[in-house]
């Protein structure tokens, strides 16, 4: 962001130091390794750096942000850093190519393991209908190259499991609703003797997979992925298809929720208020903890009401108030 910034000014500062040639002696007299004032060369190179920095400076502002969902994002914008930095190793520019060595093992700590990583993250971008696992095995070719292909296996197969968590205590809640009709229970026994048709039913849908819960699942990924929009709104797109993918759609509230970050973009970029002085430090911990919880709203811009508009409707308001106050007064004596 600063050296965007200071790029857009490479004109002002090139002619201030050839009017002011003593500019550069002075530079040397505060760092006795300075070469001075920025040459040609140096601009090339710092507009190079920017263009590297930038991807990184959008990857920290989109994951970082704290009013919409993050976690279904995070996935693809970390396998796009790791194909950036594999790509830019090989660069002819040595500079840049010594600094994504270096920031790739530092990536690698994290990412080049498959094994390692919590596969929890992987699926918010399967529950995105834009993506699912057509984008996911791709993604994973890209990032892990022949390995990709079992890391895709085992979220499938960690994703099934997940689902059943959230549609057994449904299902077990559904069956004793249906239990607990009211029908008696010598009515029931007897009937029991013949045979149940109601039982008989539930045994042909299961085998059937027509009732089947997990078609759901299969349903939401054989369905066409939907296409890419700016302003797709995924938790629009599960509240609108809930009535189809009920058991899913759960799933999808709680998984899309989870943040990917602790920080907000905001407070990413700003050194304002990381120094803790004496007030903050003698706050108690439940008034931090309420400041925390209140932040948004504290923060939050005023909101342009007219009480002129609504003037008539206060005053009656007000009014109503005072007649119930007075009736309140009256039944107590």
């Amino acid at each position: 962001m600063m050296l965007s910034r200071v790029i857009e000014y490479e004109g002002e500062i090139v002619e201030y130091a050839d009017r002011y040639i003593d500019l550069a002696l002075y530079l040397k007299f505060v760092d006795i390794n300075s070469t001075g004032t920025l040459l040609s060369s140096d601009w090339e190179g710092v507009k190079r750096i920017t263009k590297f920095l930038e991807i990184f400076f959008n990857l920290t502002l989109k994951i970082s942000g704290s009013r919409y969902v993050t976690s279904n994002l995070y996935f693809l914008e970390i396998c796009q850093v790791g194909v950036y930095l594999n790509q830019l190793i090989s660069n002819e520019d040595q500079v840049l190519a010594k600094m994504a060595e270096n920031m790739k093992e530092k990536f690698d700590k994290y990412w080049g393991d498959a094994s390692k990583m919590f596969k929890m993250v992987f699926i918010p971008c399967v529950l995105d209908p834009r993506h699912k696992f057509s984008t996911l095995g791709f993604a994973l070719k890209k990032m892990f190259g022949e390995k990709g292909a079992a890391i895709e296996n085992g979220v499938q197969t960690y994703m099934e499991a997940l689902f059943n968590e959230y549609t057994h205590p449904i299902s077990n809640d559904k069956s004793g609703q249906f239990s607990s009709t009211g029908v008696d229970t010598s009515i029931s026994s007897f009937v029991g003797e013949f045979g149940n048709f109601f039982e008989e039913l539930h045994k042909h849908k299961s085998e059937k997979g027509g009732a089947s819960s997990k078609s759901e699942l299969v349903k939401y990924l054989d369905e066409e992925t939907e296409i890419e929009k700016s302003d797709f709104d995924v938790l629009i797109w599960w509240i609108v298809n809930s009535p189809i993918f009920s058991f899913l759609s759960e799933m999808a509230r709680y998984v899309l929720a989870i943040p990917v970050s602790s920080v907000a973009s905001e407070c990413a970029f700003s050194t304002e208020g990381h120094i803790l002085d004496l007030f903050r430090s003698s706050l108690t911990p439940r008034f931090v903890q309420a400041l925390v919880c209140l932040q948004d709203w504290l923060r939050s811009e005023p909101l342009s009401i007219s009480i002129e508009e609504d003037l008539d409707f206060l005053e009656q308001l007000e009014e109503d108030f005072a007649k119930l106050g007075k009736e309140l007064c009256i039944d107590d004596m």
